[in-house]
């Protein structure tokens, strides 16, 4: 296609030809979340969309960050690395890079510093204040991540196999919920619509080109971290856009510059994993979300920048619950995906054991699993609903820490922040408890893609695997 003839499309019809290989096919304008035009009464400015997000995608890269550094620790203390993590946890320094996404050979990322999206942003004051119930000590959310932190400078590439911990994936798993689903859901898609709070006849601050509920509903949207264009794209091209496969570079690039812009046409966290149980055609999560969010966005913009009525701030809300049912059932997904993880990962290393065999690299595999399935676990329970006895179940099944095979696992920190094992459950009722965090998932949550699901009923499972249908961590 020759570049005058890209010209006359508009964005989002240049990238359903990439994606359909016709113009015909071209969605239209209205299907990306961008160009909303400025509603502010008397503003000034010379902005003319009313737009913005850029803090929480800041944010995004800040994780991905401090998850990569997570894996650099040599087995030692290492104060400058901790002090490192910490800088992109709590810090608001200003020259931060982003460690990552960073350009992969002809995946280019634009921005390369953190101060490129967002000045002086950091992970720590938005992160989930509540106690975590399924970790020892009741830490706060905060407290968790500094100590998770503390131990994976020291831990060799960020893995502590005495105890069974893999540090980069807890901290990573564990934020997508603490920060970016709780956030979006529990913040501004909750106090946020309320009548009085940053209302929309009023700008968010002075001189902002931008309304009060505009810019409420940006943020919690920046907080999936999905490209502005998502409609036009699949949940496989999603998927690999994160992944920064070269084939999808065109279908990321919505403007054709030659690079991809973090704000607009990168896929993080949240919305990966929505990709991923979207990918085999069970689910729809990634564009149910993000049309829930465009849909949101186009009534509050329908407003001209007056003041919300109560019919579209209840249709509103009806948009948002929309976003937070789907996004809880991706976390859901999740946990029940790496359940079946760790189970298929036991069966493995029985086989192996049974066999005098070595090992490490199977273990290595089962402790990384483990560990997204408690990140994400805990993440399913900083949201907005309370999950009372579906979290205690939850907690109790999955434990403090992986079946070491020794046959130990964590059940406490001491004082000093020493990890304490004891004997708990033997190998069959652990496995077990995999198959009833699936069973969970599916009886709680309603979800549907269930990748990676354990075969068998449970009392089946139960004679077969040598444990009583009630076992569990007390």
């Amino acid at each position: 296609m020759t570049g005058d003839i890209r010209s006359r499309l508009s964005t989002a019809m240049w990238t359903a030809v990439i994606v359909t290989g016709s113009p015909v096919a071209a969605v239209a304008d209205d299907m990306s979340y961008s160009g909303f035009p400025v509603t502010v009464k008397e503003y000034s400015g010379d902005k003319k969309n009313s737009v913005s997000y850029s803090g929480q995608i800041a944010r995004h890269a800040l994780h991905d960050s401090l998850k990569k550094l997570a894996g650099k620790g040599n087995g030692n203390s290492n104060p400058d690395l901790k002090a490192q993590m910490m800088s992109y946890f709590a810090g608001k320094d200003a020259g931060r890079a982003i460690i990552a996404p960073s350009s992969k050979g002809p995946f280019i990322v634009k921005q390369s510093g953190i101060d490129g999206l967002s000045k002086k942003k950091n992970l720590a004051d938005k992160t989930f204040k509540g106690t975590i119930t399924g970790m020892p000590n009741n830490m706060t959310g905060v407290e968790l991540v500094a100590f998770w932190i503390d131990k994976a400078s020291e831990a060799n590439g960020g893995v502590d196999v005495a105890n069974g911990y893999n540090y980069p994936q807890l901290i990573s798993k564990f934020i997508m919920g603490a920060v970016s689903y709780n956030q979006a859901v529990d913040n501004y898609l909750d106090e946020g619509l309320g009548a009085d709070t940053k209302p929309n006849d009023k700008p968010y601050s002075d001189g902002a080109p931008y309304t009060g509920k505009e810019h409420v509903w940006d943020e919690a949207f920046g907080y999936f971290g999905t490209p502005a264009h998502t409609l036009a794209i699949n949940p496989k091209q999603a998927y690999a856009i994160a992944k920064q496969k070269e084939e999808v570079f065109a279908v990321a690039d919505a403007n054709g510059d030659g690079k991809i812009d973090l704000k607009s046409e990168y896929v993080f966290g949240p919305a990966y994993y929505a990709a991923a149980s979207d990918k085999g055609g069970k689910t729809r999560y990634l564009h149910t979300i993000t049309k829930a969010f465009l849909d949101g966005r186009k009534l509050i913009a329908s407003a001209k920048g007056e003041k919300l009525s109560d019919a579209q701030r209840a249709s509103l809300k009806e948009h948002a619950a929309t976003i937070a049912k789907n996004w809880q059932m991706v976390l859901a997904e999740a946990t029940f995906k790496y359940a079946g993880s760790v189970y298929k990962d036991m069966e493995k290393l029985k086989i192996i054991m049974d066999a005098n065999g070595n090992t490490s690299k199977m273990n290595g595999t089962y402790i990384k699993h483990w560990g997204e399935l408690k990140g994400f676990s805990l993440a399913l329970q900083t949201g907005k609903d309370n999950l009372g006895e579906t979290a205690t179940k939850l907690n109790r099944l999955i434990g403090a820490g992986p079946l070491l095979l020794n046959a130990s696992q964590v059940v406490d920190i001491d004082s000093k922040g020493n990890y304490v094992r004891d004997q708990t459950v033997a190998w069959g009722e652990y496995m077990l408890h995999m198959a009833k965090v699936q069973k969970l998932m599916v009886d709680k949550f309603g979800i549907s893609a269930m990748s990676n699901a354990i075969d068998g009923d449970i009392a089946v499972l139960a004679k077969a695997l040598g444990g009583g249908s009630g076992a569990e961590n007390d």
